[in-house]
């Protein structure tokens, strides 16, 4: 500046002593949150320096393109409809909606390949083979989706009703067995997507595509997920034709036969996707020396949950709870790939030590973040030990909120009952003190328990494997054992 120039030196930061907040509870978060204030306020003379680009986030077109939902009675002829019995109208919407169901999942797989996979692959942004592994076979869904909606629209009379759909959905349901490839590669292209991000010229073009109105404000990811959401949204669909058709239809007997066709087919794809995700697991896990590796991790199939939590110094761990062990790793890149090398011994569950910690009983050490923590309450802590001769390991666990502890409190209880059950233990249940204690709120998983897991992403799609994901084979575990006669009450809010 012109020392000529009328300024006032110091008018919008005066002194960083004066900006320092009195010591009181978190002085580091409230001293970086004022200098980043103070930082601010020096930016706002030079605009230009920081200018937005014409695509970012507050620029944003404000004209997003919304799919609305439409109704059968609003698209077809009125009049025929208020001639039509309210229940007849009530099965008419349902069979719309699957159909109107068909043609935006079409419309979505061929958004993902015209409007990701292939600008990617003409700029070079990822190699043929990284886009193969992340779009798996999303290609050969379409045509199957396409001619489940050539029939509906061609079983649909001029006036826009269709009388039955039955012997349409149990003659196509079976093509969906194809799905089972899609969905167990799942993991594997998730992993990579989120390593491909990394790059700022995937990250930048995934960004444009994300403000640009026609993703919906949806990643790619969510557009990649939706074939896995559309299949477990059929049971639900082809009930509600089912709870509005009446019993001397013939579509009635149709309807269950579809039912029983697509939850078998769920069921086996989620049988072998959760393979697909224990295996996945599995063979990224590094051993730091041979005595760490053991037979119960090579002979897990299933993967009941896994994901990150914190001990009591702050060290961010990520656990996999297999069928009969507990893995503890540290997360770390091996050959540009995101590995997990292993922080302690496998701990058998057999001999696993289960506690719920209450609030406050564990308070963080050893960290910078300790000595400021003004004693205060640390939430969500769980302990899990083991000692078998001269060999013990005690660790203090910490979630990310409530809800997830009380998902890995009940996944290892259920884990440990079915691993003793299995062995003839039960008995040994009864001395296992804080072990049995019921978990406050826990309650029985409602509805269907193989279409949960699945259905669990919808909520939030993510399908998000940074989160602690319970696998559906916990609770096929639960139906084992009630059905093979053990009248224990098994805790299960999963």
């Amino acid at each position: 500046e012109p020392s000529n120039k009328r300024v006032k030196p110091l008018s919008r930061v005066t002194s960083l002593a004066n900006l320092i907040p009195p010591v009181k509870a978190t002085p580091l978060k409230r001293f970086s949150q004022t200098l980043q204030r103070s930082i601010s306020f020096r930016s706002e003379s030079r605009p230009d320096i920081l200018a937005p680009r014409p695509w970012s986030r507050n620029a944003a077109s404000s004209s997003t393109k919304r799919r609305d939902s439409k109704l059968w009675s609003e698209t077809f002829d009125v009049c025929v409809n208020q001639m039509l019995p309210s229940k007849e109208i009530k099965r008419q919407e349902a069979i719309f909606e699957l159909s109107q169901g068909e043609e935006d999942l079409i419309e979505d797989l061929k958004l993902a390949k015209k409007a990701y996979h292939d600008p990617m692959l003409k700029l070079s942004i990822m190699t043929e083979q990284e886009l193969n592994q992340i779009f798996g076979t999303l290609d050969s869904l379409i045509p199957l989706h396409e001619e489940l909606l050539s029939q509906l629209r061609d079983a649909r009379k001029p006036d826009g009703s269709t009388e039955h759909v039955g012997p349409i959905l149990v003659g196509w349901l079976p093509c969906l067995s194809s799905y089972d490839s899609y969905c167990s590669n799942q993991v594997a292209a998730k992993a990579l997507l989120d390593h491909k991000k990394q790059d700022h010229r995937v990250q930048d073009f995934l960004q444009r595509c994300l403000e640009s109105p026609f993703s919906r404000k949806l990643d790619l990811w969510n557009f990649l997920d939706i074939p896995r959401s559309r299949l477990v949204k059929y049971p639900l669909l082809l009930r509600e034709i089912l709870r509005h058709t009446p019993n001397d239809n013939p579509d009635q007997q149709h309807l269950e036969e579809a039912i029983n066709i697509i939850q078998g087919i769920v069921a086996e794809i989620n049988t072998k996707t959760g393979e697909s995700e224990c295996r996945y697991y599995k063979e990224r896990l590094l051993y730091l020396e041979e005595g760490q590796k053991d037979s119960l991790i090579d002979n897990s199939r299933v993967l009941c949950c896994h994901g990150e939590l914190k001990n009591n110094r702050g060290v961010k761990l990520h656990v996999f709870l297999f069928q009969e062990v507990l893995v503890i790793t540290r997360a770390v890149t091996h050959n540009e790939q995101l590995c997990y090398q292993l922080y302690r011994q496998p701990i058998p569950v057999k001999d696993l030590l289960l506690e719920d910690l209450q609030d406050g009983e564990v308070r963080l050490g050893g960290s910078l973040r300790g000595a400021f923590s003004n004693n205060e309450r640390i939430k969500n802590f769980f302990r899990v030990s083991f000692k078998n001769g001269s060999q013990s390991q005690t660790h203090s666990l910490q979630a990310n909120d409530t809800f997830n502890k009380q998902q890995w409190l009940n996944c290892i209880r259920q884990a440990k009952e079915t691993v003793l059950c299995t062995a003839g233990q039960a008995g040994a249940l009864d001395s296992e003190g804080p072990f049995l204690n019921p978990a406050p709120g826990s309650q029985e998983p409602q509805g269907d328990p193989k279409l949960e897991q699945m259905d669990q992403s919808d909520s939030e799609s993510d399908c998000s494997m940074d989160t602690s994901e319970v696998s559906l084979d916990c609770e096929r575990m639960e139906q084992t054992d009630s059905s093979g006669g053990n009248s224990r009450h098994i805790e299960s809010n999963v």
